[in-house]
């Protein structure tokens, strides 16, 4: 039967893979976790470790590391998607980002593998705030960032692995882009405000210049690409290009995506952002 082969998620321990694990595992299906210290490795940089990878395995979750955004991604995510189709493996779901110049050239590429394919088109993870890069700002009670009063509708990482799950387990999903957005529209000022309220404490939120932050993540010795990142993302994609709400959530669920005053609740008891 061919059920019994497992589904390679690539960024298994992330955000999204890591949940997706959860869920495919507790239904019984078998899951391949595709990283650098999975079993065979797995490694973006080392298109050797891709095929071993994919080797007797039935779909994959692409998730792409560090971002679909940064330069490269989508001639990267090309190679992969033609070798997995070459290899037999034509069930393919893509972790992509909306409003992201990159993201959507590897979407093209996917669609153009002759892969069945399903993408995820996502907003900014909740997760981020508890999960990433701005939890260190939160426990300092400061979150400082060039971004003004554009608004963001952030998508909780459950809802995309539910998402992800739906998509790879059950028939109807093939050929669809689903975009997938939060609720509400919340500026970074508005969401670092839930969270302090929902953690009990006095967090302030600070707009500073574009040339403060490039400085600011300079002093965080993160490996370049990162440092790129940061900046892309906070200087180019949040212009407002993506304050529009979709209804993704519904169409791939059928029911209302997570808020993220819920996110901040849930998350705020977990102790996280407490000192």
């Amino acid at each position: 039967m061919t059920d019994t082969k497992p589904i390679l998620i690539l960024g298994g321990t992330g955000k999204t893979g890591r949940r997706l694990a959860e869920r495919l595992t507790v239904q019984g299906v078998p899951v391949r976790i595709g990283s650098r210290s999975g079993s065979p490795r797995f490694d973006w940089e080392v298109p050797a470790t891709w095929g071993p990878a994919l080797q007797g395995v039935r779909a994959v979750y692409i998730s792409y590391y560090p971002d679909i955004a940064v330069p490269g991604a989508a001639e990267t995510v090309d190679a992969f998607a033609r070798l997995a189709v070459a290899s037999g493996i034509t069930r393919l779901v893509l972790l992509s980002g909306r409003g992201e110049t990159e993201a959507q050239r590897a979407e093209e590429m996917v669609k153009a593998s002759g892969a069945d394919w399903t993408i995820l088109r996502c907003a900014w993870f909740s997760q981020n705030f508890s999960e990433g890069f701005l939890i260190e700002s939160l426990l300092a009670g400061e979150v400082a960032l060039p971004v003004g009063t554009v608004g963001e509708p952030f998508i909780d990482a459950d809802d995309i692995a539910d998402a992800a799950f739906v998509a790879l387990t059950e028939p109807g999903h093939v050929g669809q882009l689903y975009e997938l957005t939060g609720p509400r529209l919340l500026s970074f000022a508005d969401a670092v405000a839930e969270i302090a309220k929902a953690a009990g404490r006095d967090i302030r939120y600070v707009k500073v210049s574009h040339d403060e932050f490039t400085t600011s993540v300079a002093a965080h010795d993160l490996p370049p690409e990162f440092a790129w990142l940061l900046n892309e993302l906070f200087t180019e994609v949040l212009d407002g290009r993506n304050e529009t709400l979709t209804d993704g959530v519904q169409r791939v669920l059928g029911r209302a995506p997570k808020d993220f005053s819920a996110y901040a609740h849930e998350t705020a008891a977990t102790g996280v952002w407490s000192n």
